[in-house]
């Protein structure tokens, strides 16, 4: 019995127990009147087709995205491979599994991330904007580490935001330099932090961690606005002078660039332009990278609805 195997290493014969997730389920019933489950398990390897005989539940089509306990072993049926599951219930609370193994994670050192991101907050030269980003970081750090930066699109994976934000902050801390006649590096910085923030409570979550869907909150409003609120907020606690808060708000609330985009204001200020800029860059290079991954290099890529285009991975 082999635990928590890969699902692109096993072959027919393994018996095989561990944590997997149920990607899809059909109940079914056999030609002589028996329930059975039809499912589709995955983790971060790739996926089976499974089958669970004689089952009526209580797993079914309701647990999808959720992650299972199973025992069973590997078959082929017409030529593809077959996981026959003897045993299966829902992951409990206190099952010890990394998600990492089960769901796609950005590929980075979370830990080493996390340590340049403060780096960059504490290296903010204005007293005031530094205040507003470490509130903001004890409030919602844990999520900045953690959470996926989309639904789909770009960064749609576990610690998506930290791997976006990082590489925002690091873009704009060169561009600061370059621009810094005409920048303000600290104002720059500040909004590239928070710029994203509020995704947190936009967006609704899989037992996971991956995002699912939009909360109340996150459709009325959107992260945009949440999030100039909350800056607003912690900027009157902090008692921040009203412009330097104005400008934190304009920058979140401009980021998306034009109306049509989900801005509620165009950019007006240099800081607020480079940011929209910014983050449209690493987006659309991240868009690029999980394109390459299933392009072959001398290959156009299939039609990519984000870009509007497909593109070409050269040799």
């Amino acid at each position: 019995m082999e635990y928590n195997k890969p699902i692109a290493d096993m072959r027919p014969g393994d018996e095989v127990e561990g944590f997997y997730v149920l990607k899809a389920a059909w109940p079914k019933t056999t030609a002589a009147g028996k329930p059975f489950l039809s499912a589709t398990l995955a983790d971060c390897s790739g996926q089976i087709e499974a089958k669970v005989w004689d089952y009526s539940g209580p797993i079914g089509q309701a647990d999808e995205g959720r992650a299972l306990k199973i025992r069973g072993k590997v078959t082929e049926y017409r030529g593809a491979l077959q996981l026959i599951v003897e045993k299966l219930r829902l992951r409990q609370e206190d099952d010890a599994v990394p998600l990492e193994r089960l769901v796609p994670a950005a590929p980075l050192d979370a830990d080493a991330a996390w340590a340049q991101v403060e780096a960059l907050v504490n290296s903010l030269e204005d007293a005031d904007y530094r205040a507003v980003c470490r509130e903001m970081l004890r409030r919602h750090g844990q999520a900045l580490r953690d959470i996926p930066a989309a639904k789909s699109v770009h960064h749609s994976f576990l610690h998506g935001l930290l791997m976006h934000t990082g590489n925002m902050l690091r873009l704009a801390d060169f561009l600061a330099g370059l621009y810094a006649d005409t920048v303000d590096r600290s104002l720059l910085l500040a909004g590239t932090l928070l710029h994203d923030f509020a995704k947190a409570r936009e967006f609704t979550f899989s037992d996971l961690g991956l995002v699912n869907g939009y909360s109340v909150p996150g459709q009325l409003l959107g992260h945009l606005v949440m999030g100039a609120q909350e800056v607003a907020e912690a900027a009157r606690t902090l008692d921040i002078p009203e412009e330097k808060s104005m400008l934190l708000q304009h920058m979140l609330l401009s980021h998306h660039g034009e109306p049509e985009f989900g801005a509620a204001v165009r950019p007006m200020c240099a800081e607020s332009e480079l940011l929209c800029l910014i983050d449209n860059v690493d987006s659309r290079m991240e868009i690029y990278r999980e394109a390459f991954a299933d392009t072959a290099p001398g290959e156009m890529s299939g039609r990519i609805f984000a870009l509007d285009k497909r593109v070409y991975r050269h040799r």
